[in-house]
């Protein structure tokens, strides 16, 4: 499968800003329209299933609106981008939003993107939450996963400070560290779950009885660019749901993308996908969870200060094109 975007850039946060003046900034993308019509960039994560809806935009994409995707290695770094104005939109972490609106930045989320994305993975000798009691659990601390994990250990009755030992390690260490029995168990986002499960470990427990359920990726722009060009945010929340309404429907093609894009397994692939939920609404049932989310990032110490649901998202757009 081949995915057409105009141009597809692979760098970091450090990357992009070097070179803006390739990539767009939001206000040249959305005010600088020609004969070759707008280009919008969006950044999102590579190799990441969850975050995978951008490369189908331009199957979607009214006409005279191109797509520019650009690639990051961290939800943070995609929100850096957009308050930066280097990205227009970015399909990226809830969390990064969430901690940019409690530092007054300028990042709103205008739609879902995709809920689950997680799991708990342990070897196949721990067959139940009471055998963890002793064992080496890797986590990313910071991360959503790092309360998930937390609150789980927690209604299972283990405390997470005593009868574990919790690994700090980054996202894409863990499948690795538990492949080499450095760890016994870990929670992360996918594909390093599913990478470990088609390794020979299962999945143990679910990760999503939290007050934060399964929600996890979104759909973000500036509060500048909803002002500026609100026909723009709609147009692209359009494409967006057409998207994302594609992926749930034609899994394979989701499947087959991945593959072909950065060339992952295509097991690890299928197993990861059957973890995750393409979805675009912003349901009052789904904003409570992304205020449930950001009390736990609260009480965890990840942000500084509560942060005000009505900063957080902007459910218009997705209303209208219900609407239509």
């Amino acid at each position: 499968m081949t995915f057409r975007t105009p141009a597809l850039i692979a760098t970091t946060a450090v990357a992009l800003l070097a070179t803006a003046t390739l990539t767009g900034c939001a206000s040249a993308s959305s005010a600088d329209s020609d004969d070759a019509g707008t280009t919008v960039t969006i950044g999102t994560l590579r190799a990441q299933p969850h975050l995978f809806s951008p490369y189908f935009y331009e199957e979607f994409a009214p006409d005279g609106v191109d797509f520019e995707i650009v690639l990051f290695d961290t939800s943070s770094d995609i929100k850096n981008a957009i308050v930066s104005g280097s990205v227009d939109f970015g399909v990226t972490g809830a969390a990064s939003v969430i901690a940019g609106v409690a530092e007054k930045q300028d990042v709103r989320i205008v739609a879902a993107a995709a809920d689950g994305g997680t799991r708990i993975v342990a070897t196949e000798d721990i067959t139940s939450p009471e055998d963890l009691v002793g064992t080496s659990i890797g986590f990313p601390m910071g991360a959503t996963q790092e309360i998930l994990l937390k609150r789980t250990l927690e209604s299972q009755g283990i405390d997470p400070a005593s009868d574990v030992e919790l690994v700090n390690l980054p996202f894409a260490d863990l499948a690795g560290a538990f492949s080499s029995g450095q760890i016994d168990a870990f929670i992360s986002a996918e594909v390093g779950p599913s990478i470990a499960i088609e390794g020979g470990g299962h999945e143990l427990m679910s990760a999503y009885d939290t007050s934060i359920g399964r929600t996890n990726i979104v759909l973000a722009t500036s509060n500048s660019m909803i002002a500026d060009d609100p026909d723009l945010v709609q147009e692209v929340v359009d494409t967006h749901i057409a998207a994302v309404d594609h992926m749930a429907a034609d899994t394979d093609a989701w499947a087959e993308g991945l593959v072909d894009e950065f060339a992952l397994d295509p097991d690890v692939t299928a197993t990861a996908i059957e973890n995750i939920w393409p979805t675009w609404d912003l349901t009052d049932d789904y904003l409570s969870t992304l205020q449930a989310m950001g009390d736990e990032m609260l009480e965890f110490d990840q942000v500084s200060s509560a942060v005000d649901p009505e900063l957080l998202a902007d459910s218009s757009f997705v209303a209208a094109a219900q609407n239509d």
